[in-house]
């Protein structure tokens, strides 16, 4: 039997250390959780996807009584980007959520599984790392790459 570690390196970052770049994803991120329809679980998602052309699509999670026929904030913005700039990259995103008591959440939280599928995706198509800024309350975690979400992906059959 082999034994093996897989790691990810995630940093732990106050507003005030972002780049201007990513505070401005991240306030963007923060403001779509406002778009969110989520009459149901009240958890408000919302993201915002910087692209290599400039343009920053965001998106919020929208809730259907047909519980699996509605979308995360983070397959609307980057479904929606792909539709609308084809040929762009992907070079970081931002994921912010608020709570049911309508506060932004005080741990960043991450992605459900089926949009860190979704998002590798992209990454591949980008041919490098896409930043993730994960959003809480006081604080931001920054990850280099999806992949550090989802180290053993789907990729190829």
């Amino acid at each position: 039997m082999k034994t093996f570690e897989v790691k990810a390196t995630v940093e732990e970052l106050s507003y005030s250390e972002l780049t201007p770049k990513e505070l401005e994803l991240v306030n963007l991120a923060r403001e779509a959780t406002f778009r969110s329809y989520s009459p149901y679980s009240h958890f408000r998602v919302g993201a915002a996807i910087l692209l290599d052309n400039g343009e920053i699509i965001t998106g919020a999670n929208q809730e259907n009584a047909a519980y699996p026929s509605g979308t995360c904030a983070e397959r609307s913005a980057c479904y929606y980007a792909g539709a609308a700039y084809p040929d762009a990259k992907f070079r970081a995103i931002a994921i912010a959520a608020r709570g049911t008591d309508g506060e932004f959440v005080p741990e960043p939280c991450s992605p459900c599984g089926a949009c860190r599928q979704a998002l590798l995706q992209y990454e591949l198509l980008a041919g490098e790392g896409v930043k993730v800024l994960l959003v809480g309350a006081e604080k931001v975690y920054r990850l280099d790459s999806i992949r550090a979400l989802l180290p053993f992906a789907f990729t190829e059959f």
